[in-house]
């Protein structure tokens, strides 16, 4: 084995174990073996998007690309990132479109054929996001992975029946995988099953603190100050609502409250409780407390430079939901984290 792949090789091991400063010391150290390596700069772009530096990362992918325009595993790592957290989905029809064109892989059409749905959804092009998830092979596929992904897919565009089947069948191939569970979950509130789904969000939210946060997610002195910025970045009108609130920082919604209702990757809860036992008035006093899910929001920022913004935007449909009785469900889709394996291909 040269230097070459040995750096490349540990830099990979070091990457899925969570080593994420030794693996982008294998990476440069590779580019600097051979500065025209489109694997070395593929391996950069992966440590940078685990890192949360996800214009770094995408810096990285075009890179590779430059130097091996038939490199499919940079485009569709690139292409993983502008449709989250991006939201680029011209860009992602793009590269898919380009590894559409040169591949013959099952495995590599499968993906980029997935991500075109996620970018047809994002697009509001629903028809044509069916039409391309009909073309998909009907299973059973390969792994774990790839039957969660198909089920996502069949749940966004509204398939529930095709998507709890296949929800059952990654659970089945993987017990752990937190992501199939909590969609599950959903499919089964929908579907009226209730008890079902509370079981299942209640599962996946165990196996999402067991995984714990990104690596590079900030610590929780860091998520105060981003709070802060947060807080202080409100219109406001809007701010107003939560004056002298009490912030409370956590890492998921509790048992309790899931059961009760709220989504398990929500991002913030607000409560506003009488400060007596007097029957609400119009000016009633209220003692408002405001719940930021720490592990909910690092997933959906996909980086540190958003996270605070990411807060923001999601305070701002709390605040609008609970005081002014505003729901927009295409906001509040657009701010649901992205499933826990949603890292670029590897």
């Amino acid at each position: 084995m040269d230097q070459l792949t040995a750096h490349l090789d540990r830099g990979w091991d070091l990457a899925q174990r969570g080593d994420l400063a030794g693996a982008q010391a294998s990476a440069q150290r590779a580019t600097e073996l051979d500065p025209e390596s489109p694997e070395a700069h593929n391996l950069l772009g992966y440590v940078a998007a685990m890192q949360g530096d996800i214009e770094e990362a995408l810096e990285a992918y075009e890179q590779a690309i430059a130097l091996d325009d038939t490199y499919i595993e940079a485009m569709l790592n690139a292409a993983e990132l502008y449709l989250h957290p991006l939201g680029e989905f011209d860009e992602v029809l793009g590269l898919c479109a380009q590894v559409l064109d040169i591949t013959e892989y099952d495995d590599e059409i499968l993906d980029a054929r997935l991500l075109q749905v996620e970018a047809l959804i994002g697009k509001d092009d629903l028809p044509q996001a069916k039409a391309v998830l009909g073309s998909l092979p009907a299973g059973p596929y390969e792994n774990a992975g790839q039957t969660f992904l198909v089920a996502r897919a069949r749940y966004e565009v509204g398939e529930l029946d095709a998507a709890r089947e296949l929800l059952e069948a990654t659970v089945t191939q993987d017990p752990n995988h937190a992501d199939a569970l909590y969609y599950a979950g959903l499919v089964r509130e929908e579907q009226g099953d209730r008890q079902g789904a509370v079981e299942a969000l209640l599962r996946s939210r165990e196996l999402e603190l067991a995984a714990g946060m990104p690596p590079w997610a900030p610590n929780p002195e860091a998520l105060l100050l981003l709070a802060d910025q947060a807080l202080s970045g409100l219109e406001p009108t809007l701010a107003q609502h939560i004056h002298g609130a009490t912030v409370f920082i956590t890492a998921l919604p509790g048992a309790e409250v899931i059961v009760d209702g709220v989504d398990p990757r929500s991002i913030v809860l607000i409560e506003a409780v009488p400060t007596t036992d007097e029957p609400a008035a119009e000016g009633a006093k209220r003692e408002v407390r405001v719940f930021v899910y720490a592990l909910n929001l690092v997933k959906a920022a996909g980086g540190v430079h958003a996270v605070a913004q990411q807060l923001r935007a999601a305070l701002e449909l709390e605040i609008r939901a609970v005081f002014l009785g505003e729901r927009d469900p295409a906001a509040a889709d657009e701010l649901e984290p992205q499933p826990s394996g949603g890292q670029p291909t590897s």
